[in-house]
């Protein structure tokens, strides 16, 4: 199963929980700053996302959202 995800910028608050979180090192930190003054995180589409959800679950700002593809 092949799958991606995408980040809410402005929801991110860089506590970069999703990183730990993603067993494929999908997540990275990013340079940019957000209108709130934080770092959000990026995806690295050539990573190999498996689409596990976990780096959602463990979002507590609710910004990431998980898609799968078969």
């Amino acid at each position: 199963m092949k799958g991606r995800i995408e980040i809410n910028r402005e929801r991110c608050k860089e506590c970069r929980l999703c990183i730990a979180a993603c067993k494929q090192g999908c997540i990275l930190p990013s340079t940019e700053y957000n209108t709130m003054g934080y770092r959000p995180v990026s995806f690295d589409e050539g990573k190999g996302c498996t689409g596990c959800a976990l780096c959602a679950v463990s979002c507590p700002e609710v910004a990431v959202e998980v898609y799968r593809e078969k």
